[in-house]
């Protein structure tokens, strides 16, 4: 099978742009906060390095990537303070994601964000240098032992590539009656990458240096409905009335995999370089991040709902899709994912499991 594109976000500032359909990850962001804070403290409650040097690894574009910054060093700059220690004379952040980002959408609200940190911290802060770093986070981005800490949110479920040689009839990813040869490649291929993800790190991390890294897993447990499963029924359905060709569909899998909290804990255990200082699973509902009404509650139209989920969905997957199927199926394949997605709201709660771990070097 042919290797796929590395997926990549919707850019600009459009309707369909990542940046202005972005809150649910925004809203992961808020929730793994306090373990990022109870990270921060167990690494550098001694001693704060001079210059701290820390990546965002899958950082896309919109406001999130400058939030995770902001957040970073604030929680290292009330370390130093509480500790009564210096804080780093100079933090050096870089953001990194494929090369096809849209780098651009970021580097204009760096102005402000300078400007914030001025503000908020004062006149003694130091310097604060914000660089991208694109490519690939399977393999090596930054120097040897150049590194103190790494970041990432919402992104290490995204695969190199759909699994290799995997016939998927019907399915452009696997469910509950999917058979167990279709989630072996699957989980091979995550095996696979985060490995190298791993590998990559451990050699571009100073000793004892941190990750903090959330993404979306899967609860042995519970049934398997995802909205990537969604967008292959309707698939199906455009082939059965001649809107898609049949081979296309036979040929593509969405390059994503959900795994469960033990096979991450196998997998960062057998490569060795890592302590799992803390692994939490979450649960999170589908429209997580929708605006609150003005009565301080959530809008509970499902017909909102839905268009909320098919809208940040849209937004990640995108160019995958028109990669694949070209521009002119994607309105009509958002419009009936949407109408799937707000019948299943009325039925039952729609939730991802996240996994947030923090691990150290050893």
């Amino acid at each position: 099978m042919e290797t796929v594109q590395f997926i990549f976000a919707n850019g600009g500032a459009g309707e369909a742009s990542y940046a202005n359909n972005s809150s649910f990850q925004s809203k992961m962001i808020s929730k793994v906060k306090p373990i990022l804070e109870e990270s921060m403290k167990s690494l550098y409650c001694n001693s704060v390095p001079s210059c701290f040097r820390v990546a965002d690894l899958g950082c896309s574009s919109g406001p999130n990537a400058l939030q995770v910054a902001y957040d970073i060093i604030d929680v290292v700059h009330n370390i130093s303070r509480s500790y009564n220690r210096e804080p780093p004379i100079t933090f050096q952040i870089y953001l990194n994601d494929q090369f096809q980002n849209d780098f651009n959408n970021i580097f204009e609200a760096l102005p402000c964000f300078y400007e914030r940190l001025r503000e908020e911290k004062g006149e003694g802060f130091g310097a604060c240098f914000v660089n991208a770093t694109p490519g690939s986070f399977y393999g090596r981005l930054f120097p040897t032992n150049s590194m103190h800490f790494f970041h990432s949110s919402t992104s290490l479920h995204w695969l190199s590539q759909a699994p290799k040689g995997l016939i998927n009839k019907e399915n452009i990813y696997f469910t509950n009656t999917s058979p167990c040869t279709v989630y072996q490649a699957y989980l091979d291929q995550f095996s696979e990458d985060f490995n190298l993800f791993l590998k990559s790190r451990a050699e571009e991390l100073v000793h004892g240096g941190g990750m903090v890294l959330t993404f979306v897993g899967r609860d042995e447990t519970s049934d398997i409905i995802t909205p990537w499963g969604l967008i292959g029924l309707v698939l199906n359905d455009m082939v059965l009335e001649s809107l898609i060709e049949e081979g296309k569909l036979e040929s593509v899998n969405m390059p994503r995999y959900g795994p469960t909290a033990n096979e991450v804990k196998q997998l960062i255990d057998a490569e060795g370089c890592f302590t799992l200082q803390k692994l939490e699973t979450f649960k999170s509902r589908w429209d997580e991040g929708l605006k609150e009404n003005g009565n301080g509650d959530l809008a509970l139209d499902v017909n909102v709902r839905a268009n909320f989920i098919a809208k940040y969905v849209r937004a990640t997957t995108e160019p995958f899709l028109t990669s694949r199927f070209g521009e002119g199926i994607i309105d009509e394949l958002f419009l009936r994912f949407r109408k799937k997605v707000g019948k299943l709201l009325e039925e039952q709660k729609l939730e991802y499991t996240y996994l947030v771990m923090f691990i150290t070097k050893k």
